[in-house]
């Protein structure tokens, strides 16, 4: 019998732009608090790496986002305000 699969890993939370994490890891999502039309943009590599996406304006709540993130995960946090805890397995 196949024991399930627990989605659990890291966390960190921002307010403003900066490093999720400072190596590779598997992005499983993250929690808007607060958000004031706040928009997200998030790559690999720094704030010039690859993008994972377009710039979203996401909601209050969990969104599930689930990635692999081969340098570093890097968040750059735009509009009004935005309050984002990032959901992370450290390592591919």
């Amino acid at each position: 019998m196949s024991q399930p699969i627990a989605e659990v890993g890291s966390y960190k939370l921002l307010s403003a732009s900066g490093d999720v994490t400072t190596g590779a890891c598997q992005l499983i999502g993250f929690y808007v608090a607060n958000t004031n039309a706040g928009t997200l943009a998030l790559t690999d590599g720094g704030s010039g790496g690859t993008a994972l996406g377009g710039t979203i304006t996401p909601a209050i709540g969990f969104h599930r986002y689930p990635a692999t993130v081969g340098t570093n995960l890097y968040a750059t946090i735009g509009g009004s305000s935005l309050s984002v805890t990032f959901f992370f397995a450290s390592g591919n």
